[in-house]
C-alpha cells in the first residue's frame, strides 16, 4: 500500500502549527501572569494606592475612583510598554538590563540619601 506523502506532510504541518499555537498560548499566559504579579506587588501600599483610598473615602464614589485609577494605571503602563519597545529595538538586551539595574540602584541610593538627610536634619 503506497504512502500518501501529501497527507503525511499535511499532518506534519498541522502538528507543527498546533505546537507553535500551544507555545504562543503558554507564553501568553506566562507573560500575563508575570506582568500581573510584578505590577500588583509593586503597587501594593505605594503612594498611588494610598491616594486612591483617600479619593474613594473623600468622594464617596468608590466605583468612579476605581475607574479613574484603573484608567490611569492602564495609560501609565502603556507609556512604559511603548518606551520599553522603543528601547529594546535601539539597545541590545544585555545593555538594556544593565542600564535598568543601574537606574534602579541610582534611584535607591538617591532616595536613601534623601531619607538620611531628612533624618539628620531633624
Amino acid at each position: 500500500m503506497p504512502v500518501d506523502k501529501t497527507r503525511t506532510n499535511q499532518n506534519k504541518e498541522l502538528t507543527e502549527s498546533k505546537t507553535s499555537e500551544d507555545e504562543i498560548e503558554s507564553n501568553f499566559g506566562a507573560i500575563v501572569l508575570a506582568t500581573f504579579t510584578t505590577v500588583f506587588i509593586a503597587e501594593l501600599g505605594d503612594k498611588t494606592q494610598i491616594a486612591t483610598m483617600l479619593l474613594a473615602a473623600h468622594s464617596g464614589e468608590p466605583l468612579i475612583v476605581f475607574l479613574g485609577a484603573a484608567l490611569a494605571l492602564i495609560c501609565s503602563s502603556l507609556v512604559g510598554v511603548v518606551i520599553g519597545q522603543m528601547l529594546a529595538k535601539a539597545i541590545p538586551a544585555k545593555q538594556f538590563h544593565f542600564m535598568a539595574g543601574a537606574l534602579m540602584v541610582g534611584i535607591g541610593l538617591w532616595l536613601g540619601s534623601q531619607a538620611t538627610y531628612a533624618l539628620l536634619k531633624t
